[in-house]
């Protein structure tokens, strides 16, 4: 046969006769260049481009393009290292039979040629297919108008294929290097070579305790939504890390103590079960950890995205109390009369008038909290132990006009609020303002407003009157640099009964009003006379809005599905490569007088403890995570815990379901190969 066709051939030959484990693995990297080429598409796409927020849409599918691309590098790595171990043996009788490693390596490239040329081929034209959909699918989240436009992306084609090419070439390197570095022997023993249990195993137990208590407790000790998002980051190195060393170390030492256990042990199927499990539990407890990883991943992604999703129009009011809103750089009548002014002459001009208006003068200053104390002075601040958060202060008096109450505090009264935490304490002791006492706590007040857009907590204080934020101006003023101190703001609102067009349309009227105004000034000379304003519109900004958390929730569905298909596989080659395992040793101990009955018990006691164990920690680890995402959702605006609460729990109780179909489908390709034996 003509060498120019042998190695191809046989390479072909290959992926035939290893087409239980090979269909599975082009397929999966076909799909993550499907959904690759889905996100690039849309990220290049014009039409996306031109709707309201799409520029934000194409910034997150951006970093989406970027984790797809790790995420897919890391996966296929770990996946075709299965791929690998298996066909060693097929190597090394190669080798015996004369073959060099020099004809092997070909062999092998010709086989990932052929894999890539699958894959890519089989994921883009996926890619197109589906591509349209996935564009409705983002216009149906995004709340926009449908384009019926439709054509391929071959800038996304000729993207995937050079990202993916880098990644087969490297696994093709990795691959080429573990061939080399073995004899012929080893290669012909290598699929009925078992892992020996790491040796020291407290040496990876301890430290792996150790590391998922610490994890657990910050998680659940965080209450600063800005503290939140470091510690969430090093608490999840820290879960990853500790679920491999347990699963490694931990799952032996818990083996030993099970062999440990006469009465349990020395039974059937618990006997061949634990001692299989004992055998490979290295390599074993690095799939399992990777399962169990993957899976707190599917949790944590979907529930937070889907809740974000579901609670953006609640969370759009609360950012936007008001259909417009305005904030005046200023508490004077005269700064303030102005913007009086030019909102009525728009609404004039629009033949509409405002509803529920609210006003109310504030400052805002931030200060570090220890307990009942607060200080100002950014460097007495304790950052290991301080919380830092927003002080925002409000006459009592607007207040009540707003609230439709009737209060009245004394000089050194306040009543306290909190939007992102809880004030917990009877006094409020603000080291350059002076005591106050906490006359009462409220928690249902109807003007959040910029509230919602600071990250982190905000505590309202109503005060006695307006001269408090007088002389707080003044006092902060000593502690800060003046171009780092607050100014006093008015802020004022209203609704309006025109649709949203309209709104836009009043918006715009008063934003160039205002800027016109400003240029008049400038031009006259007197800027200094220009208090300032920032002006925002709910209608306007309501697409940017969505963008976001649309965005989050198409990139929470596209990584949960590559998240779930990652796991599936993992198990599924975890039941092929441990079939073929046990396959033999438990022809033996048929031979030697267990029954079918027995071995399918005991089998079923392997595979059960084996695989639902990531499941059971996937639960425990999101458990855990729960009270600090649940912080970091604040950050997003959304404040109601039940709800991420109930979420949370119905996504696992779907992902248990899918958990569940997909062991029974991979554990019944492992019955098939032991009953072969």
């Amino acid at each position: 046969m003509n060498k120019m066709f042998l190695y191809p051939k046989l390479a072909a030959s290959g992926i035939k006769n290893n087409r239980r484990t090979y269909l599975p693995y082009i397929l999966t990297c076909a799909g993550m260049i499907m959904m690759f080429y889905i996100v690039e598409f849309l990220r290049r796409n014009n039409f996306v481009a031109n709707m309201r927020g799409g520029d934000i849409m194409q910034i997150m599918l951006g970093f989406g393009s970027v984790v797809m691309v790790i995420f897919s590098s890391i996966f296929m790595f770990y996946t075709n290292s299965f791929l690998v171990r298996g066909r060693k043996k097929e190597f090394g009788l190669y080798n015996i039979l004369g073959m060099g490693k020099r004809n092997i390596a070909r062999i092998l490239i010709w086989e990932t040629v052929f894999v890539y040329l699958s894959s890519l081929v089989v994921g883009n034209v996926c890619g197109v297919l589906f591509s349209k959909l996935a564009e409705l699918f983002l216009v149906h989240i995004m709340k926009a108008d449908v384009g019926y436009e439709f054509a391929p992306d071959f800038a996304a084609v000729g993207t995937s294929a050079l990202w993916y090419a880098v990644i087969f070439l490297l696994i093709l390197f990795n691959t080429l290097r573990q061939i080399r570095l073995t004899n012929p022997i080893e290669l012909m023993k290598s699929e009925s070579t078992g892992e020996k249990p790491p040796k020291s195993n407290l040496f990876l137990t301890i430290p792996g305790v150790l590391l998922l208590g610490g994890a657990y407790y910050m998680a659940v000790t965080i209450k600063n939504p800005l503290g939140a998002i470091f510690a969430f980051l090093i608490a999840v190195i820290m879960v990853i890390l500790a679920t491999y060393m347990l699963f490694i170390a931990g799952s032996v030492a818990v083996c030993r103590l099970l062999q440990k256990n006469k009465r349990y042990y020395y039974k059937t199927n618990h006997f061949v079960s634990v001692s299989s499990m004992v055998y490979r539990m290295k390599r074993n407890g690095a799939g399992l950890a990777s399962i169990c990883i993957l899976s707190t991943m599917v949790l944590v992604t979907l529930s937070s995205t889907i809740c974000l999703y579901a609670g953006e129009d609640k969370m759009l009011r609360e950012r936007y109390p008001r259909d417009i809103t305005v904030n005046t750089y200023s508490i004077e009548e005269k700064d303030v009369a102005v913007i009086k002014n030019f909102t009525n002459a728009a609404l004039e001009k629009f033949g509409e008038t405002a509803k529920d208006e609210i006003e109310y003068p504030y400052i805002s200053i931030s200060g570090a909290f220890e307990g009942d104390n607060v200080t100002l002075d950014p460097t007495e601040m304790n950052v290991t132990s301080a919380d830092a958060s927003t002080i925002t202060l409000i006459p009592i008096e607007n207040y009540n006009k707003i609230m439709g109450e009737n209060i009245s505090l004394a000089r050194d009264e306040v009543i306290v609020s909190g939007t992102k935490s809880d004030y917990a304490f009877d006094v409020i002791n603000i080291k350059e303002l002076g005591s106050f006492k906490v006359a009462g706590k409220v928690k249902d007040f109807t003007f959040k407003g910029d509230s919602a857009a600071i990250m982190n907590p905000e505590i309202y204080l109503f005060v006695s009157d307006i001269e408090i934020l007088r002389d707080v101006y003044e006092k902060q003023l000593e502690v800060y640099d003046r171009k780092y101190a607050s100014s006093l703001h008015t802020y004022y609102g209203f609704d309006l009964k025109c649709d949203e067009e309209k709104q836009v349309k009043i918006y715009e009227e008063i934003f160039f009003s205002l800027a016109q105004y400003q240029k008049d000034l400038d031009d006259a000379g007197k800027a200094d006379e220009y208090a300032g304003y920032r002006i925002q519109s709910a209608a306007d900004d309501k697409a940017e809005f969505f963008a976001v958390y649309g965005g989050l929730f198409f990139l929470g569905i596209i990584f949960g599905t590559v998240f779930i298909v990652a796991a599936a596989l993992i198990m599924y080659y975890k039941q092929i490569s441990e079939g073929y395992e046990d396959k033999a040793r438990f022809d033996i101990l048929q031979k030697v007088g267990m029954t079918k009955r027995e071995i399918k018990k005991s089998i079923n006691s392997q595979v059960l403890t084996v695989f639902f164990l990531p499941l059971i920690s996937a639960g425990i680890h999101m458990t855990f995570a729960f009270p600090i995402v649940s912080r970091l959702l604040l950050l997003f605006g959304l404040t109601d815990t039940a709800f991420f609460a109930v979420v949370t729990l119905l996504c696992f109780g779907v992902f248990s379901a899918v958990y569940i179909l997909v062991y029974i489908i991979t554990s019944h390709s492992y019955y098939n190969i032991v009953q072969q034996g």
